[in-house]
């Protein structure tokens, strides 16, 4: 296999390695629905806050972040991919792939912004363009 920028590896480093970084540095932060930080953050809020200050910018909504990513298989991803989960038709909640089975994300109200395994076999997975 050639190493090269279009290799998984390389995908999202450095801006995807330095969105990891930014949310594992809110780490504690209250939720709060529609927030986008600095202080306080939604689960949507967080991934583009996160990717904003890496130099990336992603829509606002789950949704939207899944629709504006490259898709990709789970043996693909890395360190700063999003992990998306649909509820219905649709996309429910995103975070931020932090390896070894886990994400930074912003659960839910009356939680706070951490890191935390993902709990389930029926997400997929995007790559910021």
């Amino acid at each position: 296999m050639l190493a090269g920028p279009t290799t998984p590896a390389h995908a999202s480093a450095p801006y995807g390695a330095k969105a990891v970084e930014v949310a594992a540095s809110k780490q504690g932060s209250p939720y709060q629905y529609g927030a986008t930080g600095p202080k306080r953050f939604d689960c949507s809020g967080l991934t583009l806050y996160a990717f904003k200050k890496a130099g990336r910018r992603l829509p606002r909504t789950a949704a939207q972040q899944y629709e504006h990513t490259r898709h990709i298989p789970e043996a693909d991803r890395v360190p700063g991919d999003l992990v998306f989960f649909p509820r219905g038709g649709t996309v429910g909640h995103v975070g931020i792939y932090a390896g070894h089975d886990r994400i930074w994300h912003a659960p839910r109200p009356g939680t706070y912004v951490r890191l935390e395994r993902i709990w389930s076999a029926a997400v997929r997975y995007g790559r910021a363009l």
